[in-house]
């Protein structure tokens, strides 16, 4: 979700449609053998691809598992080609264990490591983008390793199944690896002049001046994103600040300190010399005010789609297994059952487009309204 919620946040005008077809516990064979009826039902134009962290079976490296892995992946590919897919290959994350120690580079995670340069060869192999999950995630955990005698793990959820933080980690690092742009907009604004000086990806109008400081309202291109529920990675990888630079500089202002408002809400407190210089204002924006809100109703937008679609249509029918009891008297076929299957599964498709469509309006753009004024 949180790969999906930065993208469309970074691109609100583009038609994006993301589906999930993720299913906990698989590997490569199985996305393989699967791949026809849950991939290309969707008909994708680019797609990503991340197994690994259960076809080691959890145990050392050994060529009996890292075999049918890669068949597994060179399979997709084989598939994605020729349906002409685009294909971003993503290596596992490696564990996050409650085992001290310098470095997390021990035990399972060396298999994953192993594993991971598999993924590059069948990148390389298929003309695909090769995404490394893998270090960036090692590296914020060996960070916070080196910061104390006792480590205490930090991505929430279990070694294996990451909670929010290191959810919210693992799809920073494929977003990086996908060249995802760290520019939300920035604007330089002359407050002695009344001037815009420079603008990217946002349109700045309607300057004057205000209780000894300036105020505008600032139309962007895009918005930043964070989920709040994640904040617990931010001091071992300050994602949230490099995925999200939304700039703002102001000159010509008053020696003093300044309170930064944006509909009227309060998000950030700077002085002169830190507004001249520029700040991002990722952080404060996201954490109250007309920005923050956006943020949140294209979060739940994406989550309520994306729930229909797990619980309704992918993990509701068509990865159920249909047993009916003696008892109830029904004789069905396997292909009656099929038929019918098939049926809903047409019949609930036809229900995501609206939700898609509520995606789209959380991410209409709107102007706000910011005032910079001196700090009484």
């Amino acid at each position: 979700n949180y790969v999906e919620m930065w993208t469309v946040t970074r691109y609100p005008n583009w038609k994006l449609t993301f589906r999930n077809v993720g299913i906990g516990g698989d590997r490569s064979v199985g996305g393989n053998s699967r791949f026809a009826r849950d991939v290309l039902l969707h008909k994708p134009t680019a797609m990503t691809v991340d197994f690994g962290m259960n076809d080691g079976s959890y145990r050392a490296f050994e060529d009996g598992t890292f075999k049918p892995y890669m068949d597994g992946l060179q399979g997709m590919a084989n598939q994605a080609k020729a349906a002409n897919i685009r294909v971003a290959w993503a290596t596992p994350q490696p564990l996050d264990t409650a085992e001290q120690g310098s470095t997390a580079l021990t035990g399972y995670n060396q298999t994953l490591e192993k594993f991971s340069e598999g993924v590059k060869v069948i990148a390389d192999k298929n003309g695909g983008l090769f995404v490394d999950q893998f270090h960036p995630y090692l590296a914020a955990l060996d960070r916070a390793r080196g910061k104390g005698s006792k480590y205490d793990r930090i991505t929430a959820g279990d070694a294996v199944h990451p909670g929010p933080p290191g959810q919210a980690l693992m799809a920073a690092s494929i977003l990086k690896g996908l060249s995802f742009p760290s520019l939300v907009s920035s604007a330089e604004i002359d407050a002695a002049g009344g001037k815009v000086v420079a603008a990217k990806n946002c349109t700045i109008e309607n300057i004057s001046k205000k209780d000894g400081g300036i105020s505008f309202s600032r139309l962007d291109g895009a918005l930043p994103f964070f989920p709040a529920e994640a904040l617990g990675i931010l001091p071992h990888a300050p994602i949230l600040e490099e995925l999200n630079d939304y700039r703002l500089q102001v000159t010509g202002l008053a020696s003093g300190k300044y309170e930064v408002r944006v509909g009227s809400k309060k998000i950030a407190e700077l002085t002169a010399e830190q507004l001249a210089a520029g700040v991002n204002l990722a952080s404060g924006a996201l954490t109250d005010g007309p920005i923050a809100d956006q943020a949140k109703a294209v979060k739940a937008a994406v989550e309520a789609k994306n729930r229909f679609h797990h619980d309704m249509i992918f993990r509701g029918i068509v990865l159920s297994n249909v047993s009916i009891p003696e008892w109830l008297g029904l004789k069905l076929t396997p292909q009656e059952i099929e038929t019918k299957r098939q049926a809903v599964i047409t019949e609930r498709l036809a229900k995501l487009p609206p939700l898609d469509a509520e995606v789209a309006r959380a991410l209409v753009m709107k102007a706000n309204t910011f005032d910079i004024v001196p700090v009484k």
